[in-house]
């Protein structure tokens, strides 16, 4: 995954939030994340799809429903640094 793309992916706060509660709740389902978030269903869409297609998520379906987890273990290591750096800025 190039570097650039992972950054842009995170510096947006939707989806380090959406990082946030797959890595501490997986296998979500997209409107249990847009109700945490208070988006719409097809907002946290996008910014699924987008993270899925970084290869930073993985999902499966569940009936009628699409379940996300992290797929990249690390993310929560790498959510951390982030965050840490973000409060000392």
């Amino acid at each position: 995954m190039p570097d650039e793309k992972l950054a842009r992916a995170i510096r947006s706060k939707v989806r380090r939030d959406i990082l946030h509660i797959l890595s501490k709740k997986p296998d979500r389902p997209v409107h249990l994340i847009a109700d945490e978030l208070d988006i719409s269903e097809s907002s946290a869409s996008k910014h699924l799809k987008l993270l899925y297609d970084l290869g930073i998520l993985e999902f499966h379906d569940m009936g009628k429903e699409r379940c996300y987890s992290l797929k990249v273990k690390e993310m929560k290591d790498l959510l951390k640094v982030y965050d840490l750096i973000i409060k000392k800025l």
